[in-house]
C-alpha cells in the first residue's frame, strides 16, 4: 500500500486512466445536505482565492479516495474501492459547471479533460463507469441528453442551480475559479497492492474507511462483502446478472430488512431491527454466518436468491406472483399473507414465515410442505395474533417467535402443529382461550381500543358468516353504531329511563356495533330509520337487527352474545384448546431482561421494576424514571466510564440534548415554562424545589418518560459505550 497526496483535479485529470466502480459499492446517494455541503467547500476555496489579503490560499482536504489500479492493455483502469461518492459529486459538478457555460472551448475542456478518456474501454469513451443502478442516468449527463429522474439527475439539477445562482449574486466568479477551487480540493489516495502476501485486503479497507460519513446501510456493507475480492468482471456480471435484478430490484428499500429477517430465520435467533447504530453488528454477524456456512460466497448467492420471491410475498400487500397452483389456495394464502403483516403488521412472524414459503415452495431433504398445511398453519397464526391483540399483548413476540423457526421441519412432517408450538409458550406468550376472550370482548371499548384491527375482526366474522368475501379496507365500508354517539329525543324514549348509563357503558361495546356501507346516511337517525336502510344493505349483520323491534340494553346484550360467538366461530380453537390455560405451565418464566433485548419496550410497558441489576451489583428502584436515574448515576459513579461523552452526544443518542442538564441551563428553561419543575430530578430523586444545597454545576435529569422510551434510551448508551447485553438487567414486579 502507498499512499500519496494529490487533488481531486489531478485524479480525474489523468488521460491515461479510465475509473470503474465496481457493484459492491453502494448505488450514489448524496442528497442535499452533502452537495450544498460539497459546494459551500468549493466556495471557500474560491473566496480564499479572490482574497488579496491572504497568501496562503486556502486548500481543502475533500477525505480518502482507495484505488486498485488494473491494466487494460496500454491503458490504466482504476477500480475505485473507497471515494466514489466524492468522485462521482465532482464530475456530477464538473458536467453542472459545463452546462451552465455557453463557450464550447470551456466545454469541451471540460468534456477532454475529466468525462472522457480515448483509451476508455467504457461505453461512449467515458472516463468514470458507474455502478448499474446510476450509469444510464450519469452516461446521459455526460453525453448532453435527457437522464432518467433520480439521485444523479437531482443532485445535477440542485449543482446547476446553486452555480446560476452564484453567477446572479456574485459575477466575479467565473469558469477558471470552479478549476481552480478542485484543483486545490485534496485527497489522500491510497493505491493498493494487489500481491496476497501484502495482506492489504480490499474489503477490510473498505470497511475500516466507510465507518465515518454517511453510513453505509446493511445491504450496502452485505452486497460489498460478497462481490468485493472477485475480479471486476465476476464482480460485474453477478452483480448486473443476480444481484441487482434478482434481489435490489425486487426488494428495492426493504433489502436490508430482508438480510436480518434471512439471518434470523437460518440462525432461529432473535436480531436487532436494522438502525444506523447497529448496521455493523448486525453485518458482522451475517459474515460469520456466511462464512461459516457456505464453501464460497457463489453457495452463498445462490442460497439467499432462493428466498426473494418469498420474502417479497410477505411485504407486498396486493401479490399478483403465483403461490399456489390451485387458484383457491392461491387466493386464500395471499389474503391471510395481507392479514397478518399489513392489516395486523406482525413483524415477529416475517422469518417464521420466510421458513413456511421456503418448504412450501422447495423441496428439502425430501420433505415438502403442502399447501393445506400452509393454510392451516397461517390460520394458526392470525388467530393467535387476533386473540392477543384485543387483550392487548404484544410481549415477547419479538424475541421469542423466531425461536420457532427450527421447528418448521417438524410442521411440514406433520409431527407437529402450529397451534401445539403457541400453546406451549411462556405466558406472557400465551394464546388467550375462549373464556378469557369471552370476557375481553363483553367488557372492553372494541370500537377505540382496537381501532387498528376492529375493520378486520368484524369484516372476517362476517365473511365467516356470510361465506361471502367482503373489502373491509374499502373506506366506504365502516362500523357503525345502532345506538348513535350523540342520542336525540327518540333514542333517549327507545332506550329507556336509564338512557344515559346504558349509552355510557355500550356505546363502543361490541354488542352495538356492525359493518355497513352506510354510515354517514344513518349515523344518528332513529332506529326504525336505520332498519329501513339497513334492510338494502348486502352485509349479513343487518339480519341481527332488522329482526328486532326495540334497540335497548337487552337487544345490545343479544346482540352482544352473537358477537362474541361469532367471533370465536371465526378466529377458533379446536375442542382441546378452548378453555385449557394455552402456555406451558411447567416453565418458569424469567422476570429479568436487558435493555437490549428487542422486544425490550413492549415488555417494560405495562409492568412494574423492582430491581436494576449492573454487572455484580443490585440496586432497588420503584419506577421507570428511577431506572433511568440510577443507571446514570451509576455511570456517573464508575471512573471507567467517561459520562462526560454521555453529556456532549445527548443528541445522537436521546434524538434531543436537554435530556441532562446543568443547574444553570435548567432555571433558564424553568423561567419560561414553569411546567418543566416536575420533569427533571437530581441523581437524589428530587425535583429542584426540593434540594436543600443548589449551585450551578448539579446535574438534573429529564424522567418524564414512558417505560419504553426508558428502554430505549438506556440501550442507546448501552450501544455506544460498548457494554455487553447482559451486563444490564431489571427484574419485574
Amino acid at each position: 500500500m502507498k499512499t500519496e497526496s494529490h487533488s481531486i483535479n489531478d485524479v480525474l485529470a489523468k488521460n491515461a486512466t479510465s475509473f470503474f466502480i465496481p457493484p459492491f459499492q453502494r448505488a450514489y446517494a448524496w442528497g442535499k445536505p452533502e452537495i450544498e455541503r460539497y459546494f459551500s467547500d468549493v466556495s471557500r476555496i474560491i473566496e480564499s482565492h479572490l482574497d488579496s489579503q491572504q497568501h496562503d490560499k486556502l486548500e481543502h482536504f475533500f477525505g480518502t479516495v482507495v484505488i486498485k489500479e488494473e491494466k487494460a492493455g496500454f491503458a490504466n483502469k482504476s477500480v475505485v474501492v473507497d471515494g466514489q461518492q466524492r468522485l462521482t459529486t465532482t464530475l456530477i459538478f464538473l458536467i453542472a459547471l459545463r452546462d451552465t457555460e455557453t463557450d464550447p472551448i470551456k466545454q469541451d475542456f471540460i468534456n477532454q479533460n475529466y468525462l472522457t478518456n480515448n483509451s476508455s474501454s467504457f461505453q461512449d469513451k467515458i472516463k468514470l463507469k458507474q455502478v448499474t443502478k446510476d450509469w444510464d442516468a450519469y452516461k446521459a449527463l455526460v453525453n448532453k441528453t435527457q437522464p432518467n429522474p433520480g439521485v444523479i439527475s437531482n443532485a445535477y439539477e440542485l449543482l446547476k442551480k446553486i452555480i446560476n445562482e452564484k453567477k446572479r449574486l456574485n459575477p466575479e466568479v467565473d469558469f477558471e475559479h470552479y478549476i481552480i477551487a478542485i484543483q486545490r480540493m485534496n485527497v489522500a489516495v491510497i493505491f493498493l497492492d494487489e500481491r496476497p502476501f501484502k495482506g492489504e485486503d480490499p474489503q477490510i479497507i473498505f470497511e475500516t474507511l466507510n465507518s465515518l460519513g454517511k453510513p453505509l446501510t446493511l445491504s450496502d456493507l452485505v452486497r460489498n462483502f460478497v462481490l468485493l475480492n472477485m475480479e471486476s468482471k465476476s464482480q460485474s456480471d453477478i452483480y448486473e446478472k443476480i444481484w441487482h435484478p434478482k434481489i435490489e430490484e425486487v426488494l428495492f428499500d426493504n433489502t436490508s430488512k430482508f438480510f436480518r429477517d434471512y439471518l434470523q430465520y437460518k440462525t432461529a435467533s432473535s436480531l436487532k431491527v436494522v438502525s444506523d447504530n447497529n448496521t455493523k453488528e448486525l453485518y458482522q454477524q451475517f459474515k460469520d454466518f456466511v462464512d461459516s456456512g457456505f464453501v464460497n460466497h457463489n453457495a452463498f448467492i445462490n442460497d439467499i436468491v432462493r428466498y426473494v420471491k418469498c420474502y417479497k410475498w410477505i411485504i407486498t400487500e396486493i401479490n399478483n406472483d403465483t403461490i399456489s397452483n390451485d387458484n383457491s389456495k392461491d387466493k386464500e394464502i395471499k389474503e391471510l399473507i395481507r392479514n397478518i403483516f399489513h392489516d395486523i403488521k406482525a413483524e415477529a412472524f416475517k422469518p417464521f414465515v420466510l421458513g413456511l414459503f421456503e418448504y412450501n415452495q422447495y423441496t428439502i431433504d425430501g420433505i415438502r410442505l403442502s399447501d393445506e398445511i400452509l393454510i392451516s398453519t397461517l390460520k394458526a397464526i392470525r388467530t393467535y395474533l387476533i386473540r392477543r391483540r384485543i387483550l392487548g399483548l404484544t410481549q415477547g413476540e419479538n424475541k421469542n417467535i423466531v425461536l420457532l423457526s427450527k421447528k418448521i421441519e417438524g410442521i411440514a412432517k406433520g409431527n407437529t402443529s402450529m397451534l401445539e408450538l403457541l400453546t406451549n409458550m411462556f405466558y406472557r406468550l400465551r394464546l388467550p382461550n375462549d373464556s378469557e376472550m369471552s370476557s375481553a370482548l363483553i367488557s372492553m371499548n372494541f370500537y377505540e381500543s382496537l381501532k387498528q384491527y376492529s375493520k378486520l375482526i368484524l369484516g372476517k366474522i362476517e365473511e365467516n358468516n356470510s361465506k361471502v368475501s367482503v373489502d373491509f379496507r374499502n373506506p366506504k365500508i365502516t362500523i357503525e353504531h345502532i345506538m348513535p354517539q350523540k342520542l336525540d329525543d327518540s333514542w333517549k324514549i327507545e332506550l329507556g329511563e336509564q338512557f344515559e348509563e346504558i349509552h355510557k357503558n355500550y356505546l363502543h361495546n361490541i354488542g352495538n356495533l356492525i359493518l355497513t356501507e352506510f354510515n354517514s346516511e344513518i349515523g344518528n337517525k332513529s332506529f326504525e330509520e336505520k332498519k329501513r336502510k339497513l334492510n338494502s344493505s348486502s352485509l349479513n349483520y343487518r339480519l341481527d337487527v332488522i329482526k328486532r323491534n326495540v334497540w335497548n340494553e337487552q337487544s345490545i346484550k343479544e346482540h352482544q352474545t352473537n358477537m362474541v360467538i361469532w367471533f370465536l366461530e371465526t378466529f377458533p380453537l379446536p375442542d382441546q384448546y378452548k378453555d385449557k390455560a394455552n402456555w406451558n405451565t411447567q416453565t418458569i418464566e424469567s422476570t429479568l431482561f436487558s435493555p437490549l433485548d428487542t422486544d425490550a419496550g413492549d415488555i417494560a410497558e405495562g409492568n412494574k421494576p423492582i430491581e436494576l441489576q449492573i454487572f455484580d451489583d443490585v440496586i432497588k428502584v420503584n419506577s421507570w424514571q428511577d431506572v433511568f436515574i440510577k443507571f446514570l448515576k451509576y455511570l456517573k459513579d464508575k471512573p471507567e466510564y467517561d459520562f462526560d461523552y454521555i453529556l456532549d452526544n445527548q443528541l445522537e443518542m436521546f434524538r434531543r440534548d436537554e435530556i441532562i442538564l446543568k443547574w444553570s441551563s435548567l432555571k433558564e428553561l424553568i423561567d419560561t415554562n414553569v411546567d418543566l419543575t416536575s420533569r427533571y430530578k437530581s441523581f437524589d430523586g428530587k425535583v429542584w424545589d426540593k434540594v436543600k444545597e443548589l449551585n450551578d454545576d448539579l446535574l438534573f435529569i429529564h424522567i418524564n418518560i414512558s417505560a419504553s422510551n426508558c428502554m430505549s434510551r438506556i440501550a442507546s448508551v448501552m450501544e455506544k459505550l460498548f457494554l455487553p447485553d447482559n451486563s444490564i438487567q431489571i427484574k419485574l414486579k
